[in-house]
């Protein structure tokens, strides 16, 4: 019998030896945007595998999806309180009307203008790393998705007064809204979640705010059109809470850093690819793409950033708006 605890013993040392270390940090990653398996999702799975392993398991990551720790605000509330530590996301702006910059009408207008824009050292990117940092939170970079549109059911409109007849869903984001009702439509702001039945039921046409790969991948079955307004380069955004990072040791925070990097690099690669796969999925699906031409999106431009960026002026600050009229893109 002492023979067999002994050999127990020597079991039990001999698995702890073995079993990896326990880890020395736990993280909270989140997003208010995307289930598991979506392109968001993936991000995230992408981002919390690439610290355990720069780590060698010492930093640990629990991956929390769309509607897991609760709506688009409630989760933002969270994130800035340090109850969660890392986050991909479409903020809100009710925290700091200066992260309108990321819903910029007309701010850029190619892909290559929103690399150059949002990549570390890039005109956008500076501006929102000292925004975040007066919010208490560290910039990364963009997780870019494309340019959005607006889809709607029934109908679609390419004028100020057939959009008239179109009540059209925007988030709480400033200057959504605004830049949807200067080409003419009504608008609602609905919460995320609560789009799918907005739309079936009638309380609102469509939805104006996304890139086509969310309006087919959760509303095909009550949209008919998509039309390309190209009006925001639509991003989340890579960021992890101060609190969380300066508890980080140094060599830590140089994984959490390159990995996001990492993260955002592979979504500008595969962003545009992917864009244009949904657009094929949704045309196969029966959806109707409405791809505006140079001239028509030149105006659509020009009357949105006449109606707008005054507004943000008033509400951001001339300095950013100077350094915005400087950079965009030209029509």
């Amino acid at each position: 019998m002492f023979a067999r605890k002994i050999l127990c013993l020597t079991a039990s040392v001999f698995m702890l030896a073995a079993a990896p270390a326990l880890a020395e940090t736990q993280l909270k990653l989140a997003t208010d945007s995307g289930a598991k398996g979506s392109p968001s999702g993936d991000a995230l799975d992408r981002w919390a595998e690439l610290i355990e392993e720069g780590t060698d398991g010492e930093v640990q990551v629990d991956v929390f999806y769309q509607n897991e720790l609760g709506s688009q605000a409630e989760v933002f509330d969270l994130f800035v309180a340090g109850d969660i530590d890392m986050m991909i996301n479409w903020p809100i702006t009710a925290y700091d009307e200066r992260l309108g910059v990321l819903f910029t009408p007309y701010m850029v207008t190619s892909w290559e203008e929103a690399f150059e824009a949002y990549k570390p050292g890039g005109w956008v990117n500076d501006m929102l790393v000292g925004i975040y940092d007066d919010l208490g939170l560290k910039f990364f970079g963009p997780w870019p998705e494309g340019f959005n549109g607006i889809a709607s059911a029934n109908k679609y409109a390419m004028s100020e007064e057939e959009a008239s007849d179109l009540k059209i869903r925007v988030p709480a984001m400033f200057p959504m809204a605004e830049s949807v009702q200067a080409l003419g439509y009504q608008t609602a702001t609905i919460d995320w979640s609560e789009v799918f039945t907005a739309i079936q039921t009638g309380v609102v046409d469509g939805d104006g705010a996304n890139i086509i790969y969310w309006d087919y991948e959760y509303f095909r079955d009550v949209l008919d059109y998509y039309n390309q307004t190209k009006m925001q380069f639509v991003t989340g955004v890579i960021a992890m809470n101060t609190g969380a990072w300066e508890d980080l040791s140094e060599e830590h925070q140089q994984v959490v850093q390159n990995a996001a990097l990492t993260v955002m690099e592979e979504a500008f690669d595969q962003a545009q690819e992917r864009d244009q796969y949904y657009i094929e999925q949704a045309k196969a699906a029966g959806m109707e793409y409405i791809e505006p031409s140079d001239e028509q999106l030149a105006e659509m431009a020009k009357k949105v950033r006449e109606a707008v960026w005054p507004l943000m002026e008033e509400r951001i600050g001339s300095e950013i708006m100077d350094t915005i009229r400087a950079n965009a893109g030209e029509l």
